[in-house]
């Protein structure tokens, strides 16, 4: 797999720009792919460790909703909130606890689920990859149930081997049905691999960058970029095109539409991404209520997880009631015309 701009972050001078306050995406280790030798397209044979809150994981499971996997690939759902400072293993690790209560809502987050698909009922995603010898704890997880090892933990690349194995891996949808994230054509790879770059940069990692970095001039540029992209998406989609390359919805609308799923009900006050609501773009909105009418995508994330994750790890674990005006959301995803 390539490990171009768009899959990960620029690694170098991490440490120390990390000390000067720089939110700086480390790297995923395990990157291997389903066709290797050693990991076959089966239906039934992989599994995913996710968290419903995590937009990198939301690419995830928005790829095997629309692929037609959710019978062949299983899944676990981490909760939302990962291990605080008196967990024997420690704080902020993702845990499967589906009767962890949530601030929110007051009782467990029906979504969530034991973890299941090492056999071992582990509970924390770090102790599946402490039997590989591996310090990481990041979740996604792709899983090979019969050799019992990880196959890949970047969304990006899991995305794209899901795409090009989804028949042999046992699509429930006909090929002829099923959405193509990135087709053949080296013209719309192109096109596609530019809107990645761009929006993993400045959308998907700019996001944080602007949320956790601890320096104003980080978070000043990445706010910056951040919204001039927004616009550049909205005046992409003026032409009334139905999808960010035209008429097909490809891995770039996949890749787009986590972080601005999040953006007016989270991110506007968690990531300090205040400028403006998606709302107040009618092109990207439109663009929004139409990927989330798509068969599949509803079911893919949640915003009660989004808020109990982002908001509930905050320093009071208070997890905001709003927005509301012009209507609640996720409810707002199905209004077109709100914008």
């Amino acid at each position: 797999m390539t490990k171009d701009n768009s899959t990960q972050e620029d690694q170098s001078n991490a440490k120390a720009r990390r000390a000067r306050g720089e939110f700086v995406r480390g790297v995923s280790g395990f990157r291997h792919t389903i066709g290797d030798a050693d990991f076959p397209p089966e239906p039934g044979r992989y599994h995913l460790s996710v968290a419903l809150n995590c937009p990198w994981c939301h690419r995830v499971t928005l790829a095997r909703n629309v692929l037609g996997l959710q019978d062949s690939i299983t899944m676990d759902v981490a909760f939302p909130n990962r291990t605080t400072e008196d967990d024997p293993e420690g704080p902020n690790l993702w845990e499967f606890a589906p009767e962890r209560i949530a601030t929110l809502t007051g009782k467990p987050l029906p979504e969530c689920t034991a973890e299941t698909g090492t056999g071992n009922s582990l509970r924390l995603a770090k102790q599946i990859y402490r039997a590989e010898g591996s310090q990481e704890q990041s979740v996604p997880i792709l899983y090979d149930k019969i050799a019992g090892r990880i196959v890949n933990n970047e969304s990006a690349e899991i995305i794209r081997m899901l795409d090009g194995a989804a028949k042999a891996l046992g699509s429930t949808i006909p090929e002829a049905d099923r959405v193509r994230l990135y087709p053949d054509t080296l013209s719309e790879r192109a096109e596609i691999d530019d809107l990645n770059d761009l929006i993993y940069t400045t959308i998907n990692n700019g996001a944080y960058k602007a949320g956790f970095s601890s320096d104003q001039r980080i978070y000043a540029a990445a706010f910056d970029a951040y919204f001039e992209t927004l616009a550049k998406l909205d005046d992409l989609l003026s032409d009334g095109r139905a999808f960010l390359t035209g008429a097909h919805f490809t891995e770039a609308d996949l890749r787009l539409f986590p972080t601005l799923y999040r953006h007016d009900p989270v991110y506007f006050v968690r990531m300090k991404l205040n400028g403006a609501r998606i709302l107040d773009y009618p092109h990207v909105w439109r663009w929004l209520c139409r990927v989330y009418a798509l068969p599949g995508i509803t079911d893919a994330g949640s915003l009660v997880h989004c808020r109990q994750g982002y908001f509930g790890r905050s320093w009071n674990g208070v997890v905001p009631a709003g927005p509301f005006k012009p209507m609640a959301y996720p409810e707002a995803y199905e209004r077109p015309n709100l914008a």
